[in-house]
């Protein structure tokens, strides 16, 4: 089996926006482990929330253009069977135009 890293963009929420209720991020969750549950043992890394992003090059720093929320790991046969569990994946119901990018993990020559 290969893994497969599920970087999750979504937009940033608003600070006015209004927060979502108990129930609605209880819905959210198990929505997730409902996806997760299905993924089963497949499943490297359920991931965390991510937040702050900071690029760094050689010039110095910036802030992130990109939203990244999170990420998972997975494993999958390949990248046909990462991407059919990245369809069916929850955040993509999430509204503000949410999306999943599927990388494979490639081996680290030596180790």
């Amino acid at each position: 089996m290969t893994k497969f890293v599920f970087v999750y963009h979504a937009p940033q929420t608003p600070a006015e926006a209004t927060p979502p209720t108990a129930e609605e991020g209880q819905a959210v969750m198990e929505k997730w482990m409902a996806w997760a549950g299905e993924v089963g043992d497949r499943m490297v890394d359920f991931g965390t929330p991510l937040a702050g992003g900071v690029r760094v090059t050689p010039g110095g720093t910036s802030e992130c253009d990109r939203q990244v929320p999170g990420y998972s790991i997975i494993e999958a046969a390949d990248m046909d069977a990462a991407l059919t569990l990245a369809g069916n994946h929850p955040h993509l119901d999430m509204p503000g135009g949410c999306e999943i990018e599927v990388h494979e993990a490639q081996p680290v020559p030596g180790m």
